[in-house]
């Protein structure tokens, strides 16, 4: 029997929002299995009005809750187990958190790079992306997906991999939320346990030149080290540096050129279990970290992008302003091998404004000449404009094509859709 929380369910209030919105839909329901996924979204299709898919995490968009509709929550759909013994190869349900994984396959001596923060869900990164903090090691995380479990909108059970449906393997890697709910996804691990992390606060005197040296140091740098940074405004920035391996004389080594990027008021270098750097708290969402975001791709943080990217802050956007490393390893994927089409770039940009308004828009306007392509989870404005950057060139037109015999009734249209935003696209927050 499908376990189904109502409004008048005490659990309802740790169920109904998400991390960045609040949500009040009329049902949410909680499968335990694939099967229970497929009846639970004829549930949901039956009672008509705004559906929602949530794998439990953090996602920045207000898309996986709603306002009268219904919820298919995929939490309870968190297994995390090897694929035969001293296998690279792990499975994983779409409810874990990236935390979770990472503790789970420490032991193993496994590691799948998985974004910078462990309360993110692994259904939702793993058929977007995943920019990680091991990324320019071992790539995105859809890199390392080899198998996908996928309800499609009529309740049918497929297994995907590159030679059942490839076409559908190749889409759901990058755009998976416009094809079904994804139930189980097998990945194959990398060996990397132990990393070195270099976390550095610097002072920033002026932004432009600043960023040029940290773009410069990142594309120098082995691509053993993937570097996120963080403007906390008030002439201040913070950097997480890691590098995948666990020998200190290379990593030292490696890490040594973050140091004279600008003046340091502070640092700590560790060796740690990858585990350590992504870790979750489970912590209910309450919808209090609403905000609004701006992203796109960059191939260099050039003379002309970090200017403008100075103009933003001096608007009054610069406080939350993230740059995070691609490049490397992501970069040796063919651009047509999957849905995620981005593969020359070496930055993502993200800007983070408090609430949605016409100064923040017209800010990011500014900066969005100097960019190339957008990764959609770091951005709010889902526009035909945004959607032709998050999916360029004839990737966009194979993926209607996929959806159209795979989804032909459009029922899963909430994240960027592929197939245009109905009247109503159901996220009703």
């Amino acid at each position: 029997m499908l376990d189904i929380i109502r409004p008048d369910d005490r659990r309802y209030a740790d169920l109904r929002h998400v991390y960045t919105a609040t949500g009040a839909p009329a049902a949410v329901v909680r499968p335990r299995s694939t099967a229970e996924v497929a009846e639970a979204l004829g549930f949901a299709r039956d009672a008509e009005g705004p559906l929602s898919i949530r794998s439990g995490g953090h996602g920045i968009s207000s898309v996986s809750t709603n306002q009268h509709g219904t919820v298919i929550d995929l939490s309870r759909l968190d297994t995390i187990e090897r694929v035969g013994t001293d296998s690279d190869l792990v499975r994983i349900g779409p409810g874990a958190r990236w935390g979770e994984v990472a503790a789970a396959l420490y032991p193993w001596g496994l590691a799948i790079s998985s974004g910078d923060s462990g309360d993110v869900g692994v259904g939702g990164l793993a058929t977007a992306g995943g920019i990680g903090l091991m990324g320019r090691a071992h790539g995105l995380t859809i890199d390392r997906v080899t198998a996908v479990e996928l309800v499609t909108s009529d309740g049918s059970v497929l297994a995907l991999d590159s030679e059942r449906h490839p076409d559908l393997f190749w889409a759901v890697r990058g755009a998976g939320a416009n094809l079904g709910i994804v139930t189980s996804l097998e990945f194959r691990a990398s060996r990397t346990p132990v990393v070195a992390r270099a976390t550095l606060q610097y002072r920033v005197d002026r932004l432009a030149p600043f960023l040029r040296a940290w773009g410069e140091t990142v594309e120098a740098a082995p691509r053993e080290i993937s570097a996120f940074l963080y403007l906390m405004g008030g002439g201040f920035a913070l950097a997480t540096v890691v590098h995948a391996g666990d020998d200190p004389a290379v990593a030292g080594r490696d890490l040594t050129p973050f140091l004279s990027v600008a003046p340091l008021v502070g640092r700590r270098a560790e060796l740690l279990p990858y585990a350590a750097v992504v870790t979750a708290a489970r912590a209910p969402h309450r919808g209090r970290q609403g905000g609004r975001t701006h992203s796109g791709l960059a191939v260099h943080l050039d003379g002309e992008l970090s200017e403008r990217l100075e103009g933003l802050a001096r608007a009054g956007f610069g406080e939350l302003l993230q740059i995070r490393s691609v490049g490397g390893a992501v970069n040796d994927v063919p651009a047509d091998a999957t849905a995620y089409a981005h593969r020359h770039q070496n930055f993502s940009i993200t800007a983070v404004a408090p609430y949605a308004s016409p100064e923040f828009d017209e800010a990011w306007a500014a900066v969005h000449p100097s960019l190339d392509g957008l990764y959609l989870s770091f951005e709010s404005a889902f526009t035909p404009e945004r959607l032709a950057e998050a999916y360029p060139g004839t990737t966009l037109q194979r993926l209607r094509d996929i959806k159209r015999r795979i989804d032909p009734g459009n029922v899963f249209h909430q994240n960027f859709p592929v197939a245009g935003v109905p009247a109503d696209n159901g996220a009703g927050v």
